[in-house]
């Protein structure tokens, strides 16, 4: 099997999908995601129960059957109506779906940490329980929560592998709850979220954590400095999401790693925040983009907009503020945004841009590859904003922005989706941390066509547009090594972002025309 560097492949876990998924049949991807990985959630849960309990069976002093034995231990209460293997003895029978919904019902009203958070709809009528028997079936030829499989992270990479799978499937829509993890993962690297306030205000399925979590424990033995830490730093996560069933779907991706996830709200961030005096020291979020209803026009006057209210039609700067709003005195984000966030004059985002800029909040601008999101085939980039660029050990980088074009980066891991590699998330880790004065194994030097610090006075004499290209140039020697269907693509790509600017600079030329008089009706 075809490993990808991203770490997406390692192991079974695409035989596993193929199986499951070929019992699907007519079933949506959007409906089977929550069957299957409820299933797998239940296996885990009964996995950990079962291990333990038979090593609480051999102890003399210890109650197998009291739940005070295994909350002791950090596993999950499993009643005797939700163990696995009642399950499994019962798969053929016509009853089954009734049998899980009872077993989903049994482990949150025993484990109130999953209150609220399992899918009880299995006995619905269409769902075929002949395929839900089967699926049952398969799922118990694996080990995911026992003690070797825990330390292995079977589900973890079971359950990131099928996120991914059912956010391809889905498209457009299954996208939106699932951040390619190549993308988190150079967004971890990058602000090294290890000891603070970590803060996700579109957490999706919760992929923004994990990764931090990750990060963390490869970082428990080290500070990247050669330094030594003895023991794991209390990091904190508190994020929200908008749509209920991911948010059920991010509590349950949090609790297979042990993760508390109490400060894991469902509800709208803009108009119901649910941390609204946090202040976190790192954010990270991937926030839908160009999102035309998020009800902007009754919060003009929220303190959150400190640069001015953005604009009804386009919530892009409503989440940068958001997020610059929950900033601790020097934290730092990486988020994800649409292109258009770089150079859009539409309404009053130009003048946004321009004053968080002049703030000098603006650390680092990475453009990206298309393909890389399953939620669109345009290219997005990644914003950096620092709070206090003179804090720590960094370089005082205050009147400079690095500039990063990743444009070219990135393999093609099927016809419709690109990946960055783990060599290509290496160079821009280094180069950002380089400029930033944090690696002295290296000096900062502007690369032609990949990256450039470059001051504020030549953004403003940009016009205060971001996008990497007017400062990276050209390399020096370009050479054409792409395949024509690669080509093709990044043309198609290409077009599709002009006539985003197209429609932008369309709404510039229609609202003056509007404020001349020669319009009635203004466009937002």
């Amino acid at each position: 099997m075809v490993k990808a560097d991203s770490g997406a492949i390692t192991g079974y876990e695409a035989e596993l999908w193929k199986m499951a998924n070929s019992l699907r049949g007519n079933m949506d991807a959007a409906e089977y995601k929550h069957v299957v990985l409820g299933l797998i959630f239940l296996k885990y849960v009964s996995d950990a129960f079962e291990e333990l309990r038979e090593r609480l069976l051999r102890e003399p002093e210890a109650d197998p059957e009291d739940p005070e034995e295994y909350i002791a231990q950090q596993v999950f209460w499993v009643p005797l109506a939700a163990r696995w293997e009642n399950l499994q003895n019962e798969a053929k029978q016509p009853d089954i779906g009734q049998l899980v919904d009872r077993a989903m019902d049994a482990i949150e009203r025993d484990n109130p940490a999953l209150k609220d958070v399992l899918p009880k709809d299995y006995a619905r009528q269409s769902l075929d329980k002949t395929r839900l028997g089967q699926l049952i079936d398969l799922i118990s030829n694996i080990k995911v929560g026992d003690e070797e499989s825990r330390s292995k992270d079977v589900l973890g990479r079971i359950y990131e592998y099928f996120l991914s799978q059912f956010a391809g499937a889905e498209g457009k829509k299954g996208g939106e709850f699932y951040t390619p993890r190549c993308v988190v993962k150079l967004l971890v690297e990058m602000i090294e979220p290890y000891q603070g306030k970590v803060y996700d205000p579109c957490c999706g399925s919760s992929g923004m954590f994990v990764q931090s979590k990750e990060f963390i424990d490869a970082h428990a033995n080290g500070n990247g400095n050669g330094g030594l830490r003895t023991q794991a730093p209390d990091t904190p996560i508190y994020g929200q999401e908008s749509n209920y069933t991911t948010w059920r779907m991010a509590k349950m991706n949090l609790a297979i790693r042990g993760i508390d996830s109490s400060q894991i709200f469902h509800g709208d961030t803009f108009h119901d925040d649910r941390h609204p005096d946090l202040k976190a020291d790192y954010i990270l979020a991937n926030p839908p983009f160009n999102i035309s209803d998020w009800g902007g026009e009754t919060l003009q006057d929220d303190p959150r907009w400190k640069f001015a209210p953005p604009p009804p039609g386009n919530a892009n700067f409503a989440w940068v503020q958001h997020i610059i709003h929950h900033l601790s005195p020097n934290g730092v984000a990486g988020f994800v945004l649409a292109n258009g966030s770089m150079t859009s004059e539409t309404n009053n985002e130009g003048e946004i841009r321009k004053k968080i800029i002049e703030e000098g909040l603006v650390d680092c601008i990475v453009a990206l590859p298309g393909q890389l999101f399953y939620s669109t085939q345009i290219s997005a980039c990644l914003w950096f904003i620092s709070r206090n660029k003179k804090h720590g050990q960094f370089r005082n980088r205050t009147t400079e922005i690095l500039f990063i074009d990743a444009r070219k980066m990135g393999q093609m891991v099927s016809r419709t989706h690109r990946e960055l590699t783990d060599e290509e998330i290496k160079k821009i880790v280094k180069t950002y941390h380089t400029w930033r004065g944090a690696n002295y194994q290296s000096e900062y030097n502007n690369i032609s066509g990949f990256c450039k610090g470059a001051t504020i006075e030549e953004v403003h004499q940009n016009d205060y547009m971001l996008n990497s290209g007017r400062y990276v140039g050209l390399k020096t020697e370009e050479r054409d090594t792409e395949g024509f269907e690669e080509k093709l693509m990044c043309l198609t790509n290409q077009w599709i972002e002009q006539q985003s600017s197209k429609r932008q600079l369309d709404d510039v030329i229609y609202n003056n025309l509007y404020r001349l008089g020669f319009i009635k009706d203004r466009k937002q």
